[in-house]
């Protein structure tokens, strides 16, 4: 009795090991969550190479691993309340091209958000709501910091950077 239940507890075992290892296989090609695959890289997976100096300002920010190339493209989105608390913006840090709209959109995950700007420049409403959206046009070279007021300490910040067509900040 004791021989089938370590034989059986081994099988058990070796198929859940198994079944972890093919599952793990199959993360690493497919992605991960999809959290951010396709909103916080260029369709080719770069990153912008040299990023400016943020000067510390994504320091206590979770998700933030660059930025993002998403010049040449008219509008570009950034998730409000993506990952799993629902407490970042996706992408964190994105690079457009002068005259591009950003639009902010809100999941409706990690409660109230907003959008507003270090420098006053734009400020959403506070919403919660899945599917509510802020949008701006850069019309400015520069780098943009925003901040979600109420969650700010956790670390939700974001920035937007704008070049001319012909690069540089």
């Amino acid at each position: 009795m004791t021989e089938e239940f370590i034989n059986y507890s081994r099988r058990t075992v070796f198929r859940i090991l198994g079944a972890t290892a093919v599952s793990t296989a199959l993360a690493g090609c497919l992605g991960d969550s999809g959290e951010e695959t396709d909103t916080t890289r260029t369709p080719d997976g770069r990153y912008v190479d040299s990023a400016p100096d943020y000067d510390g300002w994504f320091d206590d920010v979770s998700n933030y691993s660059g930025t993002v190339d998403r010049r040449g493209q008219d509008e570009v989105i950034v998730r409000v309340g993506a990952r799993e608390q629902g407490m970042a913006f996706a992408p964190p840090a994105v690079m457009v091209s002068l005259g591009t709209t950003v639009v902010w959109e809100w999941t409706g995950n990690g409660g109230t958000h907003n959008v507003v700007a270090q420098n006053s420049e734009f400020e959403s409403e506070y919403s919660s709501s899945d599917g509510y959206t802020f949008e701006y046009t850069f019309d400015g070279e520069g780098v943009y910091k925003y901040v979600c007021e109420p969650h700010r300490s956790t670390g939700m910040k974001g920035a937007v950077t704008v070049e001319s067509q012909g690069g540089g900040v």
